[in-house]
C-alpha cells in the first residue's frame, strides 16, 4: 500500500470512530433529557465494565466453566471491599496488585 492509501485509511478510521461520538453530542447537547433516561444512561458504564470483567473473574477459558478459586476472583474480593470502603482509586489499585501478586506467588 502506498503512503496515500495509509493516510486515507487512517482518516476513514478516525471518522468512523469520531462520528458516532459526535452526532449524539450535537443532537442532545441543548436538550434536557428525561430523568429516567439520564438515570438509565448512568448504568451503561458499570454494565459494560461488568460484562468485560466477569468472564475473566468467574470462568476458565474454552470451554467456559465456572471457577471461583481463580487468583483473579480471590484478589477481586478484597479489592472490591477496599474500593467500597475507601473510595480511593490509588489504594484500590495497590490492594488489587498486592493480593493478585501474592496469590500468584502462592501458585493460585
Amino acid at each position: 500500500m502506498s503512503v496515500r492509501s495509509y493516510l486515507l485509511l487512517m482518516l476513514a478510521m478516525g471518522g468512523v470512530t469520531y462520528l458516532p461520538r459526535m452526532i449524539p453530542l450535537l443532537l442532545l447537547s441543548r436538550k434536557r433529557l428525561p430523568l429516567w433516561f439520564a438515570q438509565w444512561l448512568e448504568l451503561i458504564p458499570p454494565a459494560i465494565l461488568s460484562a468485560l470483567i466477569a468472564p475473566a473473574l468467574f470462568t476458565n477459558a474454552a470451554p467456559r466453566t465456572l471457577a471461583l478459586g481463580k487468583a483473579e476472583f480471590l484478589a477481586a474480593l478484597p479489592t472490591f471491599y477496599c474500593a467500597v470502603k475507601t473510595r480511593s482509586l490509588a489504594g484500590t489499585v495497590v490492594v488489587g496488585m498486592l493480593f493478585y501478586g501474592g496469590l500468584k506467588l502462592l501458585k493460585f
